[in-house]
């Protein structure tokens, strides 16, 4: 599997992401810079962490208008599988893949630390590898990452169980505790925590390994089905 990490200016997880996916992983992975891309030839698009552009206007707003959106929404429409984490999430959702929006931090302030979460859904191309109800520890780092949705949505997210991960103390104040979510394709999945800088124990938790192994795993297994 052949994986492109999409960086936009101010990208700074990008690095992170790479190394999760080439190293730990043993995939195929490229860092792309977002105006020389194409992602034709990938299988799975990585958007990493960051403040794309500054996250001026609205954290993803910027990035979420580049031309390179067209090609990832193209990618997600032939139900190859997109992750966009943290700033990657956000950008999912201003440019419509996601439905939702992020606003700040209840507390209004930047918060980095481990944060234990609970699977919701494990019948998921990225979560298969989980038990559901399994508690997994990633670590946080956002300042508006308050997922806020209204009722209807809200409802809708639970009628097509699109609720993936959430927060088992919600140290943001996301509705419903939400940590991430997927498309009702199931082949996009949006989430503030950082599974990347979750995939060794020397980094305080190796629970995030499970997400990629599941996105190659089913991969594979769609992969080989379909040739």
């Amino acid at each position: 599997m052949k994986f492109a990490v999409v960086v936009f200016p101010g990208s700074n997880c990008d690095r992170d992401m790479y190394h999760a996916a080439k190293e730990i992983l043993q995939a195929e992975a490229d860092l792309v810079w977002y105006e020389n891309s194409n992602l034709k030839n990938y299988d799975g698009i990585l958007l990493p962490g960051g403040f794309s552009y500054g996250d001026y206007l609205r954290s993803g707003a910027v990035a979420s208008t580049s031309d390179v959106m067209k090609q990832i929404k193209e990618h997600a429409a032939l139900g190859k599988p997109v992750l966009g984490v943290c700033n990657g999430f956000q950008i999912l959702l201003e440019a419509g893949l996601l439905p939702g929006a992020m606003l700040r931090n209840k507390n209004l302030s930047f918060m980095c630390h481990q944060e234990p979460l609970v699977v919701e859904n494990n019948r998921t191309l990225f979560t298969s590898g989980y038990e559901e109800g399994e508690v997994i520890r990633f670590p946080i780092a956002h300042g508006e990452g308050n997922y806020f949705c209204d009722e209807a949505t809200l409802a809708d997210l639970k009628a097509n169980n699109q609720i993936v991960l959430t927060y088992q103390n919600n140290p943001n104040g996301s509705v419903a505790d939400i940590a991430g979510i997927i498309n009702k394709e199931g082949n996009v999945l949006g989430m503030m925590p950082h599974p990347e800088r979750a995939v060794e124990q020397l980094l305080g938790s190796d629970d995030g390994l499970k997400l990629f192994q599941s996105i190659v795993k089913n991969w594979r297994e769609s992969y080989v089905a379909n040739t």
